[in-house]
């Protein structure tokens, strides 16, 4: 399902497009905000603006997603670090990261693996 969601809303973009999922306590979606729109191969992603609608929600969880227009989903060494911060700014705020997915072509990327090596730190 959430694979489907992101797909629809990348289907006419072309640049690189970053997004939060706001969920609730039964991890329901209430919520969808965008970011950051990029370039074709970039997106800048700050922290403050990926908590701020989560914090003005009051949720305790969000997913987060962008895609590849390269159609490559495999995470670059940018989208790792991004990936290591969102969840450690989470931790700080009480808000937790259940995923970062990366959707490219007709494929997807979990980052939920390396987030389970994240929490064993």
């Amino acid at each position: 399902m959430l694979t489907l969601c992101y797909r629809n809303i990348w289907m006419e973009w072309t640049g690189n497009n970053f997004v939060v999922m706001l969920l609730d306590q039964k991890n329901q979606v209430i919520g969808l905000h965008t970011v950051s729109i990029g370039s074709l191969t970039a997106s800048i992603v700050a922290p403050r603006e990926v908590f701020k609608v989560a914090i003005s929600r009051i949720v305790p969880n969000i997913l987060i997603a962008h895609n590849h227009p390269s159609g490559d989903c495999q995470p670059s060494r940018e989208d790792r670090a991004i990936t290591t911060r969102l969840v450690e700014a989470g931790r700080l705020l009480g808000i937790s990261v259940l995923d970062h997915v990366i959707i490219g072509g007709e494929g997807r990327y979990s980052v939920l693996p390396m987030r389970d090596l994240l929490e064993r730190v």
